[in-house]
């Protein structure tokens, strides 16, 4: 039989795992076929819908309900009934599940087919060889070294396979304050996230009413006690929040304020304080590449909330994610922009180098993608008086500090971040190339000046990009509700309309990200620049009247 590499798919065995033996083949395991569109005249319509569609002012886009998309921009009946083929002919079994039922969207848009085999099966479907594998800490999970192989019958037909590995893919980005005397004085106070949307002059008269964010989670869970109780204190009604499971995911505490229920907790009540009118849908997915690409999709095609916001505050480097996996999901953030839906993505908490080892600079994904509104942190700056007059880029050494840089993946950088007000520098690595630069925009995140939250019954202090991606998130959901409808993809308005008002965004100038010295990092600078983006919300008002202008 002649086979095709997935293109993109290559795995490798890592050097600080152990390889514990072959995966037992008995063992039954899911996958996720990621469908090609054939010829691909789909994708240039849809990347043609979205550019026209981006292009145009907030007041004249025009958006598909999700039906439409699918109808018009999804995988054929056939394909997908070739993809069952496949399945039926390499002794798997299609599954429907909740990816295929209304709450999750039609399969057609996700272009998707969920399976189901023994790992002997999917072994020789796939020709690879399944092992166990136990990483640094302590971690078992599903690898295979190279790249999936196809009969060459299906090469047009299938993009990806997801699920085959079954390694943890993200982090939660959000950083505690790890001590009362870490860094604080008496001048440089937490604030609630309401607070801090007051301190950037969020619109007062707007709740995000009518509108639903969806928050994505890879871990943890909250508790609705825990909820009311921190609703209570703000002296706000707890907005609407539902837990929605996608596949065998759900919500589920650990009771670990320092784990992912942290993460869970903060998402929830920055975008729930923040624009408490919104209705919050949580999407709970396994932390696994096929996990993340099913939450995307789950949120985005959602047809009973219809959520218009997504904010993720997950992620890890460019270098941790296969290239068919990047692919996977800029399909699905491609469906968000033709479909109205917001996404903000936390940049990351480990400065210029993403936490990786090895002396590189790194950005983190799924914020590096251009259809994502990359969200970087900066440290408020108060003077004696307690009057916020300032802010810096977010940098605490060894403690933490905000992501940003130039990406190894994404060249040359997307339209909207070229021209002669925004220059993207070249990389700092070996070659110096030029490639989509992150963040985007920033906003408060040094758990210094953090935010105060509830987590598992316990009232603490966090920080983090995971805080700045659901403020971003609230804040564009009280612009919806005051443009009538969803504005959908945001950067083309930031970079363009927003950045040219005046007192609308505040330019970081102070600082940098890089953690240990030993990188070189990114620098601030005027303008645009890869540690804070374009800045932080100056005016949440003017940057309404800007988008509603437009």
């Amino acid at each position: 039989m002649v086979r095709s590499a997935i293109v993109g798919g290559e795995r490798a065995i890592l050097a600080d795992v152990e390889v514990l033996g072959r995966a037992d083949p008995r063992k039954l395991a899911h996958v996720t076929l990621h469908l090609k569109r054939q010829g691909d005249p789909a994708g240039d319509a849809v990347r043609s819908f979205i550019e026209e569609t981006v292009s145009r002012p907030a007041s004249k886009r025009q958006h598909p309900t999700r039906a439409d998309y699918a109808a018009r921009f999804g995988v054929s009946q056939a394909d997908l009934a070739h993809a069952r083929r496949f399945a039926r002919q390499n002794g798997l079994r299609v599954v429907r599940d909740a990816t295929l039922d209304r709450t999750h969207g039609l399969q057609s848009a996700h272009a998707t087919v969920e399976v189901v085999g023994s790992v002997g099966a999917l072994g020789r479907a796939f020709g690879v060889q399944l092992l166990r594998v136990r990483d640094a800490q302590g971690r078992i999970y599903r690898t295979h070294q190279g790249a999936p192989q196809i009969p060459s019958e299906y090469a047009d037909l299938i993009d990806n396979v997801l699920g085959l590995d079954t390694r943890p893919q993200a982090n939660p980005r959000f950083r505690p304050l790890r001590s009362p005397g870490f860094h604080t004085s008496s001048s440089e106070p937490a604030y609630s996230p309401d607070k801090v949307a007051a301190l950037y002059n969020f619109p007062t008269d707007l709740t995000g009413h009518g509108q639903t964010i969806a928050l994505l989670e890879f871990g943890g869970g909250f508790r609705r006690r825990d909820l009311r109780a921190y609703f209570h204190q703000l002296g706000l009604v707890m907005p609407e929040v539902s837990a929605v499971s996608v596949g065998a995911a759900a919500n589920a505490p650990e009771n670990n304020p320092d784990g992912p229920d942290g993460e869970v907790m903060l998402d929830i009540e920055v975008a729930g304080a923040v624009a408490p009118g919104s209705h919050l849908a949580v999407y709970f997915a396994a932390n696994t590449s096929r996990g993340f690409l099913r939450g995307i999709n789950a949120a985005v095609h959602d047809e009973l909330r219809r959520p218009s916001i997504l904010s993720i505050s997950w992620g890890g480097p460019e270098a941790t994610w296969t290239a068919a996996d990047m692919r996977s999901i800029d399909r699905a953030l491609e469906a968000a922009a033709a479909i109205g839906v917001s996404v903000f993505v936390a940049a990351g908490d480990s400065g210029s180098s993403d936490g990786m080892a090895g002396g590189l600079a790194h950005v983190d994904f799924p914020a590096s993608s251009p259809l994502s509104t990359a969200c970087g942190g900066t440290r408020l700056v108060f003077d004696e008086a307690g009057a916020l007059v300032d802010e810096v880029v977010w940098n605490d050494g060894d403690q933490g500090g905000t992501g940003g840089g130039v990406s190894d993946v994404y060249s040359p950088p997307p339209v909207y971040q070229t021209g002669p007000v925004i220059r993207i520098p070249a990389s700092v690595n070996p070659g110096g190339q030029t490639g989509r630069g992150v963040p985007d925009v920033s906003g408060n995140a040094d758990p210094v000046t953090g935010y105060k939250v509830r987590v598992d019954g316990v009232d603490t202090v966090v920080g983090g990009t995971s805080a700045v991606a659901p403020l971003w998130a609230a804040l564009f959901a009280r612009i919806n509700e005051g443009c009538g409808a969803p504005v959908g993809f945001a950067n083309t308005l930031l970079y363009s309309v927003v950045a040219a008002t005046p007192g609308a965004l505040r330019d970081i100038t102070e600082g940098d990200n890089d953690l240990d010295g030993s990188i070189g990092g990114y620098p601030a600078g005027a303008g645009w620049d890869p540690c804070s983006g374009l800045g932080t919300p100056a005016d949440g008002a003017k940057i309404l009247q800007a988008v509603k202008a437009a």
